[in-house]
């Protein structure tokens, strides 16, 4: 059974920094992209960032590009997102996903950022 399983969410200030997790379970990961997407309060969900199957090739949207990275550590089967220079806009549930054969979500981790 496959799980995906976020952590790391929180409040932060504007400015600030937050490390997502995304523990996965029940899958290879060099069978799939993985990637991070967000949902703020009344819009859609969208994809930030992603990796390739090998793990290289990070992909980023232009308004993330140069303050997130995304990682992942196949010992641990975790899927990393560092977030720096955080905005009020970034606000949003954080959600880890997986795409191959199949795809999977997680449950999603909410992001607050605000002073």
């Amino acid at each position: 059974q496959v799980h995906l399983v976020e952590s790391g969410g929180g409040l932060v200030q504007p400015g600030g920094s937050l490390r997502l997790s995304c523990a996965v379970s029940g899958l290879t990961l060099n069978d799939y992209i993985l990637g991070w997407h967000r949902q703020a309060p009344g819009k859609h969900r969208e994809l930030i960032a992603s990796l390739s199957k090998s793990g290289k090739s990070p992909y980023y949207r232009d308004f993330v590009q140069g303050r997130f990275t995304i990682s992942r550590d196949d010992a641990s089967k975790t899927v990393y997102l560092q977030m720096n220079n955080l905005k009020p806009e970034d606000t949003a549930v954080y959600y880890c996903k997986a795409t191959g054969s199949s795809e999977y979500w997680g449950q999603g981790t909410q992001v607050t950022v605000a002073s």
